[in-house]
């Protein structure tokens, strides 16, 4: 259980070294991007484990304002060093992963330099909705006003919903185990979706097709859409300088992470209420990926894909038995 996520960031950085040599550009951290990221998790976890003992010595002790004692004696009981040290061990270990995938994803233009499926990915969304765009579908069917500024919202709330789960999953867990679980589970969505990339190398129809978006609002989407392009252009104008570019569709990976907590929200029997919003996020991102132009149908029905991979090989790399998932947690950090 434990090694299973630094297995999956050796796996991902040993990729990425290959990709980066082969590209003839340096292994880098672009902005350094997962190192803020990761710092930003650690300190919503260490406001979240304040917070856990709090409140569970409230519980056990009766009161609104535990004492002194009854806290000491609750971080003792939960929060042991072994078991703060596997939480750390499963946040690093996913971030070191994120970091391999940053680096796979932007040197896909080096390594296969003119193979673009844009094309082929349009023509086969258009034989699906017969010959009509789905984005152009969506447009007219939903306007270009209010809705555009509602899915941009939707669509931005992935970047919050990453570290929220990871954290809420390792620190309110009453079984770590199922916190490792789905950590471990997500690190896969980032090695799944940088090979996705590999495989199908494109665009998505914002880039390939402009002029089928021009109609809709600024957004937080919209100005994000004129940035990856823009350091795109500048890697491309020189590789070995230039930050790294994100550009690429196929799979969604949006689609995949929100997948894979839609199906771990179902494995590990969380609350109803967590189980619809599971969906409705899900369902949000689909038709904001859509919308904002960020992906063809096809690449969502990649995500779908990758999300229930991820959840596949999570549970044969962690062996997690989601039967005994509720079970109180213990002293020992494994359990």
């Amino acid at each position: 259980m434990l090694v299973a996520g630094p297995a999956v960031a050796v796996v991902s950085v040993i990729a990425a070294l290959l990709a980066t040599d082969a590209a003839g550009v340096p292994m880098r951290d672009p902005d350094q991007v997962a190192g803020r990221r990761l710092v930003l998790v650690l300190g919503l976890v260490a406001v979240l484990v304040i917070l856990d003992v709090v409140v569970r010595a409230g519980r056990q002790s009766g009161t609104r304002w535990p004492s002194r004692a009854s806290i000491r004696r609750i971080r003792r009981e939960r929060w042991t060093l072994g078991r703060g040290f596997a939480v750390g061990v499963a946040l690093v270990s996913f971030y070191v992963t994120y970091l391999a995938y940053r680096n796979l994803k932007s040197v896909i233009p080096l390594v296969r330099p003119g193979d673009l499926f844009d094309r082929q990915l349009t023509d086969t969304d258009r034989v699906l909705f017969g010959g009509h765009d789905p984005a152009e579908l969506l447009h007219a069917l939903l306007g270009t006003g209010v809705s555009a500024h509602v899915l941009s919202a939707g669509y931005m709330l992935f970047f919050l919903f990453i570290p929220a789960t990871l954290a809420i999953g390792l620190v309110f867990s009453r079984d770590l185990q199922a916190g490792l679980f789905y950590t471990t589970a997500q690190s896969l969505n980032w090695l799944l979706g940088a090979g996705s990339y590999f495989l199908l190398p494109s665009l998505g129809p914002i880039y390939a097709e402009p002029a089928a978006f021009a109609n809709l609002p600024v957004s937080g989407v919209t100005q994000l859409q004129d940035l990856l392009l823009d350091q795109r252009v500048e890697f491309l104008r020189d590789p070995a300088a230039g930050t790294a570019q994100s550009i690429a569709a196929f799979a969604s990976l949006h689609v995949s992470i929100f997948f894979t907590g839609v199906l771990a929200a179902h494995l590990l029997r969380l609350g109803r209420r967590v189980k619809v919003g599971a969906w409705a996020l899900l369902g949000v991102t689909i038709a904001s990926t859509i919308y904002l132009g960020w992906h063809y149908v096809l690449d969502d029905v990649g995500g779908l894909i990758l999300g229930a991979l991820a959840i596949g090989l999570a549970w044969l790399l962690t062996g997690f038995d989601a039967r005994n998932h509720r079970q109180p947690a213990t002293a020992d950090p494994t359990a």
